[in-house]
């Protein structure tokens, strides 16, 4: 059974940090690329970092640049997502995104909460 399991979420002051961690089990995590996606209320869900399978090239949308880092364990089979400096405009909730290498297979978790709140 395919499962991808988002931890870390919760309420943070603006400034705060969190660390995001999505643990695959299911799958061969070492074949798909991993994602961060986020959904704000009343928005369409965005693409916020990605990382490929090897050698290790990263993506992050504009907002997330200098304040997030992507990182994989294959080992672990799981994603990480550390924040910095966060805002009130990330508040929203984000998930953990796997697609197979040739595009087969696509796989989402059930998403974790982050409110940046003062």
């Amino acid at each position: 059974q395919v499962q991808l399991v988002e931890s870390g979420g919760g309420l943070v002051q603006p400034g705060g940090s969190l660390r995001l961690s999505c643990a695959a089990s299911g799958f061969t995590f070492s074949n798909y690329f991993m994602s961060w996606y986020r959904q704000a209320p009343g928005k369409e869900r965005e693409l916020v970092a990605a990382i490929s399978l090897f050698p290790r090239v990263t993506h992050y949308a504009d907002s997330a640049k200098g304040r997030f880092t992507i990182s994989r364990d294959n080992a672990k089979k799981t994603l990480y997502l550390p924040t910095n400096s966060l805002k009130p405009e990330d508040t929203a909730v984000y998930y953990c995104n796997a697609r197979e290498r040739l595009g087969r297979d696509e796989y989402w978790g059930q998403g974790t909460q982050v409110t940046v709140s003062s």
